[in-house]
């Protein structure tokens, strides 16, 4: 099997790479070679810019399938079906769930529900213009390469080489133990992908050539904040007593919804489990994690808490 990554050397991207290399897969990467040099080193790396419009280092050659992970804006899905022209095969693009109307849903979303309205009028990418853009990429998607299109929808992923660190920032907290503040509804639903799922539906998908529409979501077993919180404890092998605080004291914590967001994280994976996606055990996945951040000495984390914010938020729960 011959695979094109457009990115690959990031998360997401990253662990499909090596999901296809360890089933022997002959992989090339095109993106701009500024990260994870040290990656990969028997790929070749086709080099070229996505926001210049440089795609020469796609001139040449073929592929059986190519997967999308870089696309943001739909002049990137565009250009890349103009630089491919017919040579790539099935296209699996990589989307989101923030394609949906979630405001306006109830839980149980499958991949038909009603999707918010594309966005073309702007290519520069905020927490309201990311979904719709996603929306007129796959818009595009399915314009250019017909049956030959194959679109994933991710919901929050976690694993190691985590580069967002939402689901990070709660294991590392759990490990450490003792009460932790959530600012959230204890029972509000959460959905978490491990990486190395989301990794195996693309490669089945690409290796069955299967068109259509798939929602990554998981655990297979539904969880809440407050036991995703519980969970992670349980594999650091801590004990923790989940402390529900006032949400609006602090900003957003990881994996919170905003008040009527809860069908974001209920939605169906029915459609990707039949089509191959492993259910790693949420224990599994957080066990993963913190063994790599440790790994990786316990750096300074992008999301979350900081200890001051959350001793505030206990003390006010005392009050």
């Amino acid at each position: 099997m011959r695979l094109l990554v457009l990115g690959g050397t990031s998360f997401v991207g990253r662990t499909i790479v090596e999901d296809a290399l360890a089933g022997g897969w002959d992989v090339a990467l095109f993106g701009r070679g500024r990260t994870g040099r040290e990656l990969f080193a028997q790929v070749p790396r086709l080099v070229g810019d996505r926001e210049s419009g440089d795609y020469a280092a796609l001139g040449g050659g073929s592929w059986d399938a190519v997967v999308d992970v870089s696309a943001y804006v739909p002049r990137h899905v565009q250009q890349a079906a103009d630089a491919l022209d017919g040579r790539g095969g099935r296209y699996v693009f990589i989307s989101t769930g923030s394609v949906y109307d979630v405001a306006h849903a109830r839980p149980g979303l499958t991949e038909d529900s009603p999707r918010l309205a594309p966005e073309r009028g702007t290519e520069e990418v905020t927490a309201d213009t990311y979904g719709p853009l996603k929306v007129a990429c796959e818009d595009d998607v399915r314009w250019r390469h017909g049956e030959r299109a194959t679109i994933v929808r991710p919901g929050i992923v976690a694993g190691p080489h985590d580069t967002t660190d939402r689901f990070t920032f709660w294991v590392r907290r759990a490990a450490q133990g003792g009460r932790v503040a959530l600012p959230a509804r204890p029972e509000q639903p959460v959905q978490v992908v491990d990486s190395r799922d989301l990794a195996r539906l693309v490669t089945s998908l690409v290796a069955d050539d299967r068109p259509g529409t798939y929602n990554a979501v998981g655990p297979a077993e539904p969880t809440t904040l407050a036991g995703l919180v519980r969970t992670c404890a349980e594999a650091a092998g801590t004990e923790v007593e989940v402390v529900p605080v006032d949400p609006g004291l602090v900003p957003p914590a990881p994996l919170v919804l905003p008040a009527g967001w809860d069908a974001m994280f209920a939605r169906s994976a029915a459609a990707a489990y039949a089509a191959g996606m492993p259910a790693t055990p949420l224990a599994q996945t957080a066990r993963d994690v913190l063994a790599w951040d440790r790994a990786r000495g316990n750096p300074p984390l992008i999301a979350g808490l900081s200890p001051e914010q959350e001793a505030e938020l206990l003390a006010s729960a005392q009050r």
